[in-house]
């Protein structure tokens, strides 16, 4: 999601936020890009992934759509936890994981149980 405001023809990091939680994108917190401008950023992304992937924290059991892909998914899903109607699915969670793990300049590893 982009700040309120922002020029569209310059973009800055600060002006990338998190659908999830709503912190801006720094050198310590990386985002990873879904549909349409909605990202996740590295501290959700960790908290996403021990829901959904690893079963260690709750997830949703119905049905939503993802903002990551916009599209309708069975569950799980994760609820980010201050805007608990903002969903991301298995899929997009498990995708978005691959990409931050594979880039060496992040050092962000998928969580371990």
């Amino acid at each position: 999601m982009r700040r309120p405001g922002t020029d569209e023809n310059n973009v800055q990091m600060s002006d990338v936020l998190c659908d999830f939680c709503r912190q801006e994108w720094t050198d310590a917190r990386f985002m990873v890009e879904g549909h349409q401008g909605s990202c996740i950023c590295s501290d959700c992304l960790t908290h996403a992934y021990r829901a959904v992937a690893r079963k260690s924290e709750p997830a949703v059991t119905e049905p939503g759509k993802c903002i990551l892909c916009l599209e309708t998914r069975p569950a799980p899903l994760w609820a980010s936890p201050g805007f608990p109607d903002v969903l991301a699915c298995q899929r997009c969670i498990k995708q978005s994981a691959a990409v931050l793990q594979k880039d060496p300049d992040f050092g962000w590893r998928k969580p371990e149980r």
